[in-house]
């Protein structure tokens, strides 16, 4: 696995990429607000918050945070 993740918002939509694009992925909804694509092996290849503008409310300075907890290694993203 490549050791970054992409994140869009396009269309009040948020999504977060963790693997290389495949087209072969099942959408699963978890709740209204959260919905994640497995790939056929039932790795995690990606998360949308269909609301993600409704969600991710910004203010000045306002930020995505990355915690890599088994690394101890953080990556904040700014959000605009």
């Amino acid at each position: 696995m490549r050791d970054e993740a992409h994140v869009r918002s396009q269309q009040g939509v948020a999504y977060m990429r963790l693997r290389g694009k495949r087209a072969d992925v099942e959408t699963v909804r978890n709740s209204d607000e959260l919905n994640i694509d497995l790939a056929p092996d039932g790795t995690v290849y990606g998360i949308e918050s269909p609301s993600g503008n409704e969600q991710l409310v910004l203010g000045a300075g306002g930020k995505l945070v990355l915690v890599d907890e088994a690394r101890g290694k953080t990556h904040e993203v700014a959000l605009s």
